[in-house]
């Protein structure tokens, strides 16, 4: 679990997350290949939730093991390359 759910979900967390999976059919809109199972049980932030919060529009269905090989969106930003970079 992500540090942001230390203290648990909050009820306005649950029903944004059953929305989304309504929504989305309760179907994995990540599939990875080689991961995916396709049933969501797992909502995933696209933009990271500490630049979108909980906004359905940013959010999707995702099953387990793609939600957490992705982890989180705000991570996967392509680092400076150091070797064309001059700081």
């Amino acid at each position: 679990m992500s540090r942001s759910w230390e203290g648990g979900s909050t009820r306005a967390w649950r029903r944004t997350r059953a929305l989304v999976l309504v929504r989305d059919g309760y179907l994995c809109q990540l599939r990875l290949p080689g991961v995916c199972t396709t049933t969501a049980t797992h909502v995933h932030h696209t933009a990271g939730r500490s630049v979108t919060g909980d906004d359905p529009a940013y959010l999707v269905a995702s099953c387990a093991p793609c939600n957490l090989k992705l982890g989180d969106p705000t991570k996967l930003a392509d680092r400076p390359n150091k070797a064309v970079t001059k700081w």
